[in-house]
């Protein structure tokens, strides 16, 4: 009964630590009400021009990020408008703008064309159920905090991540603009371009010219006109220079030129899909669900922090990814594309004046109202492939930033390594394994900086005052200070025990003072190699004292037993810990001084610490 009481507790705790864990979140279920009280006409003017800029720059990217995925134009119209008037209603940074991105559509585009001929045969069934499950990871993943995670994913994955992915679109695209189509041509840069030699005899002259004229038009247009919608204004444009050469007046030479698929209400709705055709596929669906979930969560995660810089909002990281995760979720009941903040987008809206998060709100039901109009209206089939394709691979040479590859490439030999990594991961395999690829390796050079905690050497002079020992000349002592500054994270538990073993090996020492005022992220696996140390002391009849710990030290160390464990059965005022004194932060030493001369019984014994500060952190 005892034994089953115990359990009872430990299950209780550990309740009572998830949820407080998950309180931390602070996800607010509904922000928008909010900004329900201080809602005017006047900032209703603004918000409705800013959501009618974003709205003729949103929908047609969605046109070419479905595209750029290899689907019809529908699946991006329905990410600008589902996910743009969804989020808003619980996002934190205000003026950030949802839907499709450059990122999410290589990503799916990289999936699908390694996918199973029966995912590939049936888009409408398993896109939205990726975009659902995307979306589940991403509120899971706001309740648990991940966005904390987000900081060891370094600059060098991104830069690699979306340069190989641009390659990759490039490559993918490059045949359509030739006029080659219904041609077998892979999943990697090497099959595309492979597939594009083997067939350039097949290539169209018409094609060739509507894609090089929009590519040529959508430089000057992007660098000198960035106020202007120049998606939109290529797409009409085109549209009607293909019409016109079309006519029999100019000899119908451009009449069978291959435009985009009309949809209809229909195909506004995804077709839900049966439980046997997830869980047939669901080895394949939940790699691809889970790396647009944290690319979807990295670009929210960024685009906030540039927003909340302009606008001095505060910043809530887990709430925006929680907004995210319910764009998508809500996104997936339609033919749509994954979700994720827009830079182009959340910048136009800022720039345009917008006031509330009612723009993005706006924007999306102007985007459901040109949804409805092109529904019902055969448009989008005047548009020609070929010009899209263009379109598509313009933005895509945009991507290559040189400023940042260059950066990447001198700062560190690591990261240079990471950014090319990354970039050949890219090329090779889908996209969702190749950023994980990366994350991989830039963690694990962290991991490798990180896991060797510093330990210095201190003594004191002649008047008692704490140094810091700058020479190389140890000395034997009977006291060691030993200052452990840096992560006591797991990576590290095994290289702090390692070394101060090696200093309590010492037959002249007597008390390990272990000041551990800089010592950060305690976990389970460093508590242990601290109570292995503990008793490693005792056994070769040693002290260890632990002085200048903050709260936070003492809590885990508390709740872990260790504490209990350090102090063994002295009573009284005796102590064998000492908490840091913020306002005297050599006292908790000091004081610890005083105890481990009470240990050994005399008041003159030497003071310092066997170590070294080089690279390896080797011991003397």
């Amino acid at each position: 009964m005892g034994s089953m009481g115990t359990v009872v507790h430990s299950v209780r705790m550990g309740w009572r630590g998830l949820r407080g864990y998950l309180r931390q979140g602070k996800i607010d279920p509904f922000p928008v009400r909010e900004a329900l009280g201080s809602y005017s006409w006047q900032k209703a003017g603004h918000d409705v021009k800013a959501a009618l800029d974003v709205a003729l720059v949103g929908l047609p990217q969605g046109m070419a990020f479905a595209a750029m995925a290899g689907l019809d134009s529908i699946y991006g119209i329905m990410a600008a408008t589902v996910g743009t008037f969804i989020a808003p209603f619980f996002t934190r940074c205000s003026l950030t703008v949802s839907g499709p991105s450059n990122a999410t559509a290589f990503m799916l585009a990289s999936f699908l064309l390694a996918a199973s001929p029966a995912i590939q045969s049936h888009p409408m069934i398993f896109v939205p159920a990726i975009v659902l499950m995307a979306g589940v990871f991403c509120v899971l993943g706001a309740f648990l905090k991940a966005t904390e995670m987000l900081q060891f994913v370094s600059r060098s994955v991104l830069v690699g991540y979306i340069t190989g992915a641009a390659t990759l679109i490039i490559a993918s695209q490059l045949r359509y603009v030739l006029g080659i189509h219904d041609v077998d041509a892979g999943s990697s840069f090497f099959s595309m371009v492979r597939a594009i030699w083997e067939h350039i005899d097949s290539a169209q002259w018409q094609p060739i010219v509507l894609g090089s004229i929009s590519f040529l038009l959508f430089i000057p247009l992007r660098r000198y006109f960035k106020f202007l919608p120049t998606f939109a204004i290529i797409l009409l444009l085109m549209s009607v220079v293909n019409w016109v050469l079309s006519l029999p007046t100019f000899g119908g030479a451009f009449a069978d030129v291959r435009m985009l698929r009309d949809f209809t209400m229909g195909d506004l709705v995804c077709r839900a899909p049966s439980m046997d055709a997830v869980l047939g596929n669901l080895s394949e669906l939940l790699p691809i669900a889970l790396g647009v979930a944290f690319l979807s969560t990295l670009e929210q995660t960024v685009m906030s922090k540039t927003i909340s810089a302009k606008t001095g909002e505060p910043l809530n990281l887990n709430q925006d990814t929680f907004a995210v995760g319910i764009a998508n979720i809500g996104s997936s009941f339609t033919t749509s594309l994954p979700c994720s903040a827009s830079l182009t987008r959340s910048m136009l809206n800022y720039k345009s004046g917008a006031a509330t998060r009612f723009s993005g709100i706006y924007c999306g039901l102007i985007c459901l109202g040109i949804t409805f109009l092109l529904a019902c209206m055969p448009l989008i089939s005047r548009i020609p492939h070929s010009v899209l394709a263009a379109l598509v691979l313009a933005n895509a040479v945009s991507l290559f930033d040189r400023k940042l590859l260059r950066i990447c490439f001198r700062s560190t030999p690591g990261d240079a390594a990471v950014l090319v990594l990354t970039f050949l991961a890219a090329l090779m395999m889908p996209l969702h394994i190749a950023i994980f690829v990366g994350v991989v390796i830039s963690v694990s050079l962290f991991l490798r900086k990180a896991a060797k905690p510093e330990l210095v050497e201190y003594t004191l002079d002649d008047r008692g005052t704490l140094l810091q020992v700058s020479d190389t000349a140890h000395r034997l002592p009977q006291i060691s200070i030993v200052h452990v500054e840096g992560d006591l994270f797991f990576g590290a538990a095994d290289l702090f025990r390692k070394q101060l073993t090696r200093i309590a090996e010492d037959p002249s020492l007597a008390v390990i003072i272990l000041r551990m005022r800089n010592a950060r992220n305690l976990d389970a696996t460093s508590v242990c190699a601290l109570e292995e140390l503990i008793r490693f002391t005792r056994e070769k009849g040693r002290h260890l004292i632990i002085s200048g710990a903050s709260r936070e030290v003492h809590r885990i160390l508390r709740k872990s037993g260790i504490l209990a464990l350090l102090q063994g059965d002295r009573g009284g005022t005796e102590s064998n810990f000492f908490l840091l004194e913020p306002k005297n932060p050599n006292m908790s030493t000091r004081r610890a001084l005083m105890r481990a001369q009470q240990l050994i019984g005399c008041s003159d014994a030497d003071i310092s610490i066997f170590t070294t500060t080089n690279g390896d952190h080797a011991a003397s």
